[in-house]
């Protein structure tokens, strides 16, 4: 079975790693010349999505990479202690919460897919061939269109066609000319890490911390040589109208009543460009029936925590399902039952979460009254069904 994979992010290099395991002929085509490049900050993993890695034979790359979080803290802006919580996982399992930057994330996948078989092929953009997706040529599998141009002179034949390439996935427009585009969630995301050591108020031991803001969301984790990893996320009905041109000073303004937020800003030098966070309806249709399926945030969305962990899940999920038959509809078809319901629930938790960052003065006060007795009583309840989920070792190859 040849597969083009299109994207070499995190969903379209975990997918050549299992697809790859399991006897495919598997290209991935990236369209940034380095795919684990400064694209992204940095990404924390809860453990349904490490034990996906384990499967994919990358989890201690990983783990050395990053670094282990424990604890989950939510913060009201007033620096009330809200929520502690384990991070990302039951509080009996063994395995803890990784963060670690995307790039050596997606490096990590990267090194296994090429350990595996796979070709990753940088600085190439697909669309859908002239004659329309997988049908251009004499190729009797199909071919879409490779190069700077998406109807250049060069084709990708395939049997099957993984779309790993993001939330604004043009394989999702080619498989559905209909679906939805995304839109502005009234959120923008700004990261950095700090230039040194910071001094944090209180008893702040290392872990994942969530300061509820007055103008959105503060994350925060301590990392082991006493930086300080951040991300914030400004609530703003309207995006700046140049991202790139948010500054510090600017956002340390915007945290300016919030004590550990505004250290921590003041304490960094560089900052990643502003990303605007989007929100994308339901996608209705996830594969065409035939050969073309969807994966990680071009399929469904889930926002930061979760995305990558989704990822990594869909890769193995649709690497069992293909390994099981060589009726590849029927493949893809059955990938998509089993994520459905799964994906959609994370959707919608990811949604409510979106809100909580966006709430106004008076749904703030309710959540710093009632979250302190139900976040601490209920959640690892109510996360059960995301983090004890394993889809278990991939299944040997098909003699493709």
């Amino acid at each position: 079975m040849r597969v083009v994979v299109v994207g070499g992010g995190v969903a379209g290099s975990a997918s050549a790693v299992a697809l790859a395991r399991i006897g495919a002929h598997v290209t991935v085509y990236e369209a940034y010349d380095d795919p684990a490049g400064p694209v992204g900050s940095f990404v924390s993993l809860s453990v349904n999505g490490l034990r996906g890695l384990e499967a994919l034979g990358c989890l201690e790359a990983v783990q050395r990479a990053g670094f282990p979080v424990e604890r989950q803290r939510m913060w009201s802006g007033r620096d009330r202690l809200l929520g502690d919580v384990p991070r990302g996982r039951r509080g009996g399992d063994p395995l803890h919460s990784v963060t670690l930057m995307r790039a050596d994330l997606v490096r990590a996948l990267r090194e296994e897919a090429t350990r595996a078989g796979a070709r990753i092929a940088v600085g190439t953009r697909l669309g859908p061939a002239p004659s329309g997706p997988l049908t251009a040529g004499a190729d009797p599998y199909g071919a879409l269109k490779a190069g700077a141009d998406p109807y250049g002179p060069l084709t990708a034949g395939a049997d099957l066609v993984v779309g790993a390439d993001g939330i604004w996935s043009a394989t999702r427009q080619t498989i559905d000319p209909t679906a939805p585009w995304p839109s502005y969630a009234g959120l923008y995301s700004i990261s950095g890490v700090t230039d040194r050591p910071v001094h944090l108020p209180g008893d702040r031991p290392q872990g994942f911390n969530m300061v509820f803001a007055r103008r959105g969301a503060f994350i925060y984790l301590p990392a082991p040589d006493g930086t300080v990893w951040w991300s914030a996320q400004v609530a703003a009905a309207d995006p700046p109208a140049d991202p790139a041109a948010v500054t510090l000073g600017e956002l340390a303004g915007l945290f300016a009543t919030e004590q550990t937020p505004h250290a921590v800003i003041r304490a960094s030098s560089a900052v990643t460009a502003a990303t605007l966070l989007h929100v994308l309806p339901p996608v209705t249709r996830r594969h065409d029936g035939r050969r073309t399926v969807l994966v990680g945030d071009a399929a469904h969305p889930v926002g930061a925590g979760q995305g990558a962990s989704m990822a990594v899940e869909d890769a193995i999920a649709l690497a069992r399902e293909l390994s099981a038959t060589a009726d590849i509809p029927a493949a893809l078809a059955a990938f998509d039952r089993i994520r459905h319901d799964r994906t959609g629930k994370l959707a919608r938790s990811a949604a409510a979460n979106r809100d909580a960052k966006t709430a106004g003065p008076v749904a703030a006060r309710l959540r710093e009254i009632m979250m302190p007795f139900f976040f601490n009583r209920f959640y690892e309840k109510g996360t059960g069904w995301l983090y004890d989920h394993d889809l278990g070792q991939l299944p040997a190859g098909r003699p493709y």
